[in-house]
């Protein structure tokens, strides 16, 4: 038996501002329930209270069952930790100390080779041993070989830099489904995965017993694995959730119905409202002239007393009004030419030509090199011009590779990072970087910078650091700044995996209305379809073109 009860949860963030406001649903055992909601309402902290990681200013939080935890940052790993680190994150508390110990006691053994370390180190190993470690390192060796292609021996020392979100994600669900706790919190696991690995997680959904809770932004992926959607609705005084007892696939149409009907009951509630207002006058004018009304104008004020006390019925959730504008700007005919390019390790040389205003769907499994193909695009490509330089001072790793690609007259690339990892807009707040501007875009006043904001569904994000935000909220920010900046070349590295749904169709809208090039890797099937054509990297290493979108190439077949 696994299952969360979660009963009048309230929290509020450091500067008094309420996050939640009486939070209350369950996830009954054996069940599929996605948490969704607008960026920012607080789905990763009610993850985090369930979790255990933080604390409820109000309400409980009852659960059953061992708990697996898939946190956001994974796919996002760039610090020295190792696929060994990344996998002790799924193990048991008591599991993954045993495992720091003996990490920490191979380290001490490298520095000082004495006798006490090595006794240390031996009781490390008897440890881990005893607490299951060695049965543990057998099912990360099947999971290894199912994510990477390798054993755990050969993968457990390797830096979980090196490998891609995807890969990332893909290791630690693995991992999840294949341990022993019976309820898993999954925050955004889709994010970084490929197609392939999308509909692996949807199967794994589909068959596994296990109690799941997860995040997700993914409209295929709830309609094909979601049982329930708990949604957390914004208001005034923070989020309230909503639950809807069924799939995607009915949750559309059952929440338009609820709106209505609290729009039905909003209107009857006003219109008793101004009636008991319009008697309680009519008979303080009466009872002025006539003793005799002193009692019925005594009861209409009781009456109308006690209709306030019960209160208007629930208001409907405030509706985020997100509206990007994506400029651009007339460019050369050819906007990208690729000559015989290979990215050196990755793939074979291709060559291609890119039109003004076309809309092109980088496709592929993780791994294949799109991302590489998309930083060297974003640096300007081959031999950039200065005109071709980058639109931001977003750090660009250089791309190996042999041949050549070059942008067109008046290519400005504008590139939106698929981990939102910006060091150039770390430790600055939202106002303080549209207010001062840099050498690619002007600053704007309090006032202009505000409506910007405001136009992405930022306002109130105002003066909060550019790292505090929600993934989501970053992404939003990211393409407000492009949209600043002029560029006229969008290279967008997966840039719907954190926006939620009604973000997502605003970015789609703004897309569709950019006068300039677009460069998208997506697997996101629902974006995918608003593309004009696609270039597949293949699992051959060969890249090639398609008029439809082509989601069951595998992984890359090379030395790993």
């Amino acid at each position: 038996m696994a299952h969360i009860d979660v009963a009048g949860i309230d929290y509020f963030l450091s500067d008094g501002t309420q996050l939640l406001n009486g939070v209350t649903f369950k996830v009954p055992d054996g069940t599929k329930t996605a948490l969704i909601g607008p960026n920012g309402t607080g789905k990763t902290t009610l993850f985090k209270l369930i979790s255990g990681d933080l604390k409820a200013d109000d309400g409980v939080i009852g659960r059953s069952g061992g708990m697996g935890i898939m946190r956001q940052f994974v796919g996002q790993v760039r610090d020295e930790s190792t696929v060994r680190d990344l996998l002790l994150t799924t193990a048991t508390p008591a599991l993954a100390a045993a495992g720091r110990a003996v990490e920490e006691a191979e380290n001490a053994m490298l520095e000082h080779d004495d006798e006490p370390t090595q006794m240390k180190y031996a009781q490390a190993i008897v440890d881990w041993g005893d607490a299951g470690g060695y049965e543990l390192e057998t099912v990360w060796d099947e999971v290894c070989m199912a994510a990477l292609g390798v054993p755990f021996d050969k993968a457990a020392h390797r830096a979980a830099s090196s490998l891609s979100g995807g890969e990332q994600k893909r290791l630690v669900l693995e991992a999840l489904f294949s341990g022993p706790d019976d309820l898993l919190l999954l925050d955004e696991p889709d994010n970084y995965l490929d197609v392939p690995g999308k509909r692996w997680l949807e199967e794994k959904l589909q068959e596994s017993k296990k109690t799941v809770f997860f995040i997700s932004h993914d409209r295929e992926l709830l309609n094909n694995a979601a049982d329930r959607i708990v949604t957390l609705e914004p208001g005034i005084n923070g989020a309230s959730a909503w639950i809807h007892g069924g799939g995607f696939g009915s949750y559309v149409q059952a929440r338009a119905d609820r709106n209505a009907r609290f729009e039905e009951l909003r209107k009857r509630w006003d219109e008793e409202h101004v009636k008991l207002k319009e008697l309680v006058v009519m008979y303080k004018t009466k009872a002025a002239f006539r003793s005799d009304m002193a009692n019925k104008y005594q009861a209409a004020q009781t009456r109308l007393a006690k209709f306030l006390e019960a209160g208007p019925p629930e208001a409907l959730p405030l509706e985020q009004n997100v509206q990007m504008r994506l400029r651009g700007g007339r460019t050369g005919k050819r906007a990208v030419v690729a000559e015989k390019l290979e990215l050196t390790g990755l793939m074979k040389p291709f060559s291609t030509e890119i039109w003004f205003g076309d809309r092109v769907g980088v496709l592929g499994s993780n791994g294949s090199g799109k991302s590489h193909f998309l930083r060297l695009l974003a640096a300007g490509g081959t031999d950039p011009d200065r005109e071709h330089l980058p639109v931001s001072d977003i750090e660009i790793r250089e791309v190996p590779h042999e041949g050549s690609v070059k942008l067109g007259a008046r290519i400005r690339p504008g590139y939106f990072a698929q981990t939102h990892s910006r060091p150039d807009l770390a430790g600055r707040t939202l106002l303080d970087i549209l207010h001062r501007g840099d050498e690619h875009r002007s600053g704007l006043g309090r006032e202009a910078a505000s409506g910007a904001l405001d136009a992405y569904g930022l306002v109130a994000q105002a003066e909060n650091k550019y790292e505090s935000l929600s993934g989501g909220q970053q992404a939003r920010f990211q393409i407000l700044l492009l949209q600043l900046s002029g560029a006229t070349l969008l290279l967008l590295d997966e840039p719907t995996d954190n926006l939620d749904l009604h973000s997502g169709e605003a970015l789609e809208r703004a897309i569709e209305a950019f006068e300039g090039t677009v460069l998208a890797v997506t697997h996101d099937r629902w974006f995918a379809r608003s593309f004009d054509r696609f270039l597949v990297f293949g699992s051959d290493g060969k890249v090639y073109e398609s008029e439809e979108p082509v989601w069951d190439e595998k992984r890359v077949d090379r030395e790993r």
